[in-house]
C-alpha cells in the first residue's frame, strides 16, 4: 500500500507515534535514551519542536521543519531506529518484521497532520498538553513531567493551572 503524506517544505506538523505493544512503558522507562535520540537527529537534520508530550506507550509532537525541507519521515525513521537499537532485544518479533530486519518496538506507521492555521495549531498544542490528563496519568496537565507545557508556562503563554477544572472535549481529536 502507498500512503499519501503531506509534503510541504518548512511547514508545521502534528504527529502521533505509538509503540507496537501499547501495554509497554518503554518511552517513559527510557526517557533519557529517547531524548538523546531526538537530540542527535535534530543536530544532523534540524527541526523545531513546538510542543511535545511523551507518554509510556506513545507520544505526540508538533514540529516545524526548516524552509525547503519536508522530510519528517526520515527524521522519524532515524529517531525510531536509534531508540530501538539502544534497547535490549526482549520483544517477540513476528516473521514479517524478521524478514525486514525490524525490531518489534514501534508501530510501522504514525499519524501526521499538516497544521493549517493558528486555531489548528492551538488546538493541537492543547491536545498535546492535556493528553496525560485524558489518559488518567495525572489530574493536572502541569503534573506530567514529560511535556512541553513547562516551556509554555515559563514563557507566560499559559498559566500553571491551565486546563484545571475544564473539559477538553472540544479539542478531543480522537486517540490516534
Amino acid at each position: 500500500m502507498r500512503y499519501r503524506r503531506a509534503d510541504v517544505a518548512g511547514a508545521t506538523y502534528f504527529f502521533t507515534v505509538n509503540l507496537l505493544n501499547r501495554k509497554q512503558t518503554l518511552l517513559t522507562d527510557h526517557i533519557d535514551t529517547l531524548r538523546t535520540c531526538i537530540k542527535i537527529v535534530k543536530q544532523r537534520h534540524p527541526f523545531h519542536i513546538d510542543a511535545m508530550v511523551i507518554l509510556p506507550d506513545h507520544l505526540h509532537a508538533i514540529w516545524t521543519l526548516p524552509p525547503g525541507d519536508a522530510d519528517f519521515a526520515k527524521r522519524w525513521m532515524l529517531i525510531k531506529t536509534a531508540f530501538s537499537r539502544s534497547l535490549p532485544k526482549h520483544e517477540i518479533i513476528n516473521q514479517s518484521r524478521k524478514s525486514k530486519r525490524e525490531r518489534g518496538i514501534w508501530q510501522r506507521r504514525y499519524w501526521e497532520h499538516l497544521i493549517h492555521d493558528d486555531l489548528d495549531y492551538q488546538r493541537h498544542v492543547d491536545y498535546i498538553h492535556y493528553n496525560p490528563v485524558k489518559h488518567g496519568y495525572v489530574e493536572k496537565a502541569v503534573d506530567w513531567p514529560y511535556s512541553s507545557i513547562y516551556r509554555f508556562i515559563e514563557k507566560g503563554i499559559i498559566s500553571s493551572d491551565w486546563g484545571v477544572g475544564e473539559s477538553m472535549n472540544a479539542l478531543d481529536m480522537g486517540e490516534r
